[in-house]
């Protein structure tokens, strides 16, 4: 297996060398793993449109169980269903939040992948070369 400082070999099976090998290989995970990031993305964008509308529908079944409870001429003793669908809904509330974290630490982390990645590729455009790094 090569070292991290050996040369990488490019698409047409040449060896390609120094700092624009470790910015072809780091643009190729980037498209490698840019698929399943978005995936993620969608996916937890779906999961908290779910959980908005489930924490809706919690909502609207307390609102109608207290209805309910007010309206009955037997007492029936509903708060406890209230108190469990009010502590489902914290719940759902606070997954959502975790959620909603987790997909704007994605998206920075997205944000700041997309834009080293450029910074490196004006880099090698422009032939300049941060001190201390292999020239080429």
């Amino acid at each position: 297996m090569a070292g991290a400082g050996s040369a990488t070999v490019s698409g047409a099976g040449t060896p390609v060398a120094g700092p624009a090998g470790r910015d072809i290989f780091a643009e190729g995970l980037l498209e490698f793993l840019r698929p399943a990031v978005q995936q993620l993305d969608s996916h937890v964008h779906a999961v908290r449109e779910s959980q908005v509308e489930l924490r809706e529908q919690i909502d609207n079944l307390a609102t109608e169980l207290c209805r309910i409870n007010e309206d009955q001429k037997v007492a029936l003793d509903l708060d406890p269903y209230v108190k469990k669908l009010l502590n489902a809904r914290r719940r759902v509330v606070l997954v959502n939040n975790i959620l909603q974290n987790a997909q704007e630490r994605l998206r920075r982390l997205n944000h700041s992948v997309a834009k080293e990645t450029a910074r490196r590729r004006a880099m090698l455009d422009s032939g300049v070369y941060p001190p201390g790094s292999p020239s080429k």
